[in-house]
């Protein structure tokens, strides 16, 4: 009897092997409910059940299933794709063997991810099959156990990294993937982890004028400054973010009408880069005559990088290179 229970244990992956549906959720970057519909819909699930237990998925259950997310990215109609999964690639058959000649190619699943941890690829590959639910839930897991500063540094980054080279490597495809990744990202940085709602900045826990976050004129790329909004707000600093492109006549009339304590200007690239811009800023005052105040300004963006070419930076203006160093020397020149 117990030669029995170890071969049937054996037979259906081992306890230790078995996964959980959100385990697998998380592992392959879907959403649970999609894992659920695909079961109830297409039969595409845990084999075996446990009477008045949760199910378990074998390696063998989730090898099925990793198979039909990579024909449903390569365009496979789910039911075909499922089929195709249920059934196997037989033993000798070329790679690619029942996938329709016109959908067949390099697996666009496939991205030079490097070292990076599982959420990250879980996103990557939910962005790639255009599976918004999945890639809404990874943000939200993402965020919640691990806030903005390393969700962005070591899960959404990468992933958005990865997605623009492949969609750089191969003539204007995937943009798409690019586009609905960065507007859930975009989303995901507006909402407090935890709960899943959008938020206005949360109240300012340090008595000081607000951070002004602007890309400088010209400029669209605004994620990272939307990554470094939700960072200071974490951290109770008061921000006032004016995102893309802000006009240098509108950039002006902000500082003035609100004095803040610091201006970050974002450039994204050398074209954008405007050294006059930040001459003019580094001179802009507010307050009463004889009471007058200036910014702290600081540039951020690889716009702004040194070397051959790049653009000198403004006598006392400071360079930020990374999001966690950046929040700390803000928070530091606010405290000071």
């Amino acid at each position: 009897m117990v030669a029995e229970r170890r071969s049937e244990s054996s037979r259906h992956g081992g306890a230790d092997a078995a996964l959980t549906t959100g385990a697998v959720a998380r592992r392959l970057g879907v959403a649970p409910t999609t894992l659920r519909s695909w079961e109830r819909r297409y039969g595409i699930g845990p084999v075996h059940h446990d009477h008045g237990r949760h199910r378990r998925w074998t390696p063998e259950d989730v090898g099925r299933v990793e198979e039909m997310c990579r024909l449903t990215a390569l365009g496979v109609p789910p039911a075909e794709a499922a089929r195709l999964a249920l059934l196997g690639t037989p033993a000798g058959a070329p790679a690619g063997a029942g996938i329709p000649r016109a959908r067949r190619g390099g697996d666009p699943g496939t991205l030079s991810l490097g070292t990076v941890r599982q959420e990250c690829r879980g996103l990557a590959k939910a962005a790639v099959r255009l599976d918004a639910p999945a890639v809404e839930s990874q943000l939200r897991t993402t965020l919640d156990a691990y806030g903005f500063t390393t969700g962005w540094e070591e899960v959404m980054a990468p992933a958005l990294h990865a997605i623009g080279r492949k969609w750089a490597s191969c003539g204007e495809r995937y943009v798409e993937v690019e586009h609905l990744l960065s507007w859930h990202v975009s989303s995901a940085l507006r909402r407090t982890p935890g709960t899943g709602t959008d938020h206005a900045p949360p109240p300012a826990t340090v008595p000081v004028a607000p951070v002004l976050l602007a890309c400088v004129p010209g400029e669209q790329h605004t994620l990272p400054l939307e990554a470094l909004t939700a960072v200071l707000g974490e951290r109770g600093l008061p921000t006032r973010m004016f995102g893309a492109a802000l006009p240098a006549e509108a950039l002006y009339e902000a500082v003035r009408r609100i004095g803040p304590s610091a201006v970050i200007l974002w450039a994204h690239s050398r074209g954008t880069a405007d050294r006059a811009l930040v001459h003019l800023v580094t001179e802009k005052e507010w307050g009463v005559r004889g009471a007058r105040g200036h910014p702290a300004v600081l540039i951020a963006g690889p716009g702004w990088s040194t070397g051959a070419g790049a653009v000198p930076y403004a006598p006392g203006v400071e360079r930020l290179t990374g999001l966690r160093t950046g929040a700390d020397r803000i928070e530091s020149l606010l405290a000071g």
